[in-house]
């Protein structure tokens, strides 16, 4: 079975990046690895994306060597175990607020005896019965990479528990989410937000838990990775191609 090399660099102390994908061709996933991207996150909460779609997406990107992480919709049993089936295996959780919610993360990402996730060996991550069904239950578990979105002060609140639990490798801090809540919707660097997301950072780093976040730009990017955050999602497809245009065309136009 493939061994997944993300969640092997980040354990190792590496930094990642890696942008959004919403579009459904896997050319985009190929060009982000030809670009040199350590990972892509397939976007479902905020883009198109079905499963089927995934599927074939993941596919490109292991042609090409590069990681896929997905973000589900929702922190469902049945949408994690459906993603986790077609053999991908960082599973991106948004809106988890608290002790809870975390728990429920893990219960639907693991198999026994870490969690309750859905047993089947006739999916594409168990190679349709090819791989042996013990190999497989038991490498599946010490393959899957958990990231959980904390996207409020709720969340933030309850930091210090979560950031405790053993099966949730990485805490995201989605900054977006984060400005709304504080009173500041889309305001980012505000300095309350950067604040709180400092202190997270602070709190996460403590317990040697791995933290990530979204930016959408290399200063940005530079100046988290400064403070101690790994796994850094940058921007995302569909706005890259956007800005890169817009730049163009401006410079045509002068």
């Amino acid at each position: 079975m493939k061994t997944n090399t993300l969640k092997q660099r980040l354990l190792n102390g590496e930094t990642v990046y890696g942008p959004f994908c919403k579009l459904q061709d896997p050319t985009v996933v190929e060009a982000a690895a030809l670009a040199g991207f350590d990972f892509v996150i397939l976007d479902m909460e905020h883009g198109p994306l079905s499963v089927e779609s995934i599927q074939n997406l993941a596919r490109a990107a292991e042609a090409k060597g590069i990681e896929v992480v997905v973000r589900v919709t929702e922190n469902s049993p049945a949408k994690i175990l459906r993603v986790l089936d077609v053999s991908v295996h960082s599973i991106q959780v948004p809106q988890v607020s608290t002790l809870n919610d975390a728990k429920n993360v893990i219960d639907a990402s693991y198999f026994h005896p870490k969690g309750e996730r859905g047993m089947c060996r006739y999916v594409r991550a168990a190679s349709y019965t090819k791989t042996d069904k013990k190999e497989y239950f038991a490498s599946a578990n010490s393959d899957t990479l958990t990231i959980v979105h904390i996207e409020g002060n709720e969340g933030l609140n309850n930091l210090n528990e979560i950031v405790t639990l053993d099966g949730i490798d990485v805490v995201f801090l989605g900054p977006y989410d984060l400005s709304q809540s504080c009173g500041f919707p889309g305001e980012v660097d505000h300095p309350e937000v950067v604040k709180k997301m400092k202190d997270a950072v602070k709190i996460a780093n403590q317990h040697n838990k791995i933290i990530g976040t979204f930016v959408e730009s290399v200063e940005s990017a530079l100046k988290w990775r400064s403070l101690g955050v790994q796994y850094i999602a940058y921007s995302v497809d569909v706005g890259l191609i956007f800005s890169n245009y817009s730049n163009i065309v401006k410079q045509l136009n002068n």
